[in-house]
């Protein structure tokens, strides 16, 4: 395939310019990425905002001496974009969790 930048679009599909190859809208729309998110727990489990989670290890929290014991429960999480794709509280702290470290309980 082309990857050219200059494009016609034709009501079904579109068309490189510089060499002629046409390809459908729908083939193009779904590999660009549907934008809807999906972040999975440690075990391969899909997380939506509002599950409960439990860490599966001991974590440190950085830029404290403050240990996360593996077991913690989290309530009602949010999904958020980032390297952190958890933010929810943990003994009274609002933090930021990846999903790796996590299975949802």
């Amino acid at each position: 395939m082309c990857t050219m930048n200059e494009l016609l679009e034709h009501p079904t599909r579109w068309e490189c310019v510089t060499c002629g190859y046409e390809w459908e809208k729908a083939v193009a729309t779904s590999s660009e990425g549907s934008g809807d998110r999906v972040v999975k727990d440690a075990f391969g489990t899909v997380l939506q905002d509002g599950d409960s989670v439990v860490l599966i290890k001991d974590l440190k929290l950085k830029g404290s001496s403050q240990v996360l014991k593996g077991g913690t429960k989290a309530k009602s999480i949010r999904l958020v974009d980032g390297d952190h794709e958890i933010s929810c509280k943990m003994e009274g702290a609002a933090i930021g969790l990846k999903a790796c470290f996590v299975r949802k309980g």
